[in-house]
């Protein structure tokens, strides 16, 4: 078992096994391969793969918080971390609180491109987990087509009754 911190994570790692789950030996920092797939459930986990920028490009990223039973609740929540020359920038969302020093137009800088030639980013996770498609292929836009609220966002991720 390869436990590592989900920011030392390298392309090279990703190759050899795209999906990794979160340690529950450790804190929320820590990341163990997932070595059989496809997997069912993206919950606690995260997967390495190329995304496409607008403009044609590939890079290699980290996403998270899919959940393919909600494609709705995904676009809001889903993670993206993008890597360029061994780092890594996590693109904050539209209702997080650090969203103007790492929103669309601080992952266009790291990228050294203009913000329309990054977004929409797509992203296709089919190879990895077995989901309807709808929930694991898609695009992270510069601005949502719809904008919730946290507490539209946390009673959407909260079933009822939980």
């Amino acid at each position: 078992m390869r436990v590592r911190e989900v920011d030392q994570l390298r392309v090279s790692d990703l190759k050899r096994n795209p999906v990794w789950e979160y340690w529950a030996g450790g804190n929320d920092t820590k990341v163990r391969p997932v070595t059989e797939m496809p997997v069912s459930s993206l919950s606690g986990r995260i997967v390495g793969t190329e995304v496409l920028l607008a403009n044609g490009t590939r890079v290699w990223a980290l996403i998270g918080n899919v959940d393919v039973a909600n494609p709705r609740l995904t676009r809001h929540t889903i993670t993206l971390s993008i890597e360029r020359d061994g780092r890594w920038f996590h693109l904050a969302r539209y209702h997080d609180f650090d969203f103007d020093c790492r929103g669309p137009e601080a992952l266009a800088r790291f990228l050294s491109f203009d913000v329309d030639a990054v977004f929409p980013i797509s992203y296709d996770l089919r190879r990895y987990v077995k989901a309807d498609p709808a929930a694991v292929v898609g695009e992270i836009s510069k601005h949502p087509s719809e904008r919730l609220s946290r507490a539209e966002i946390v009673a959407m991720a909260v079933p009822e009754g939980g």
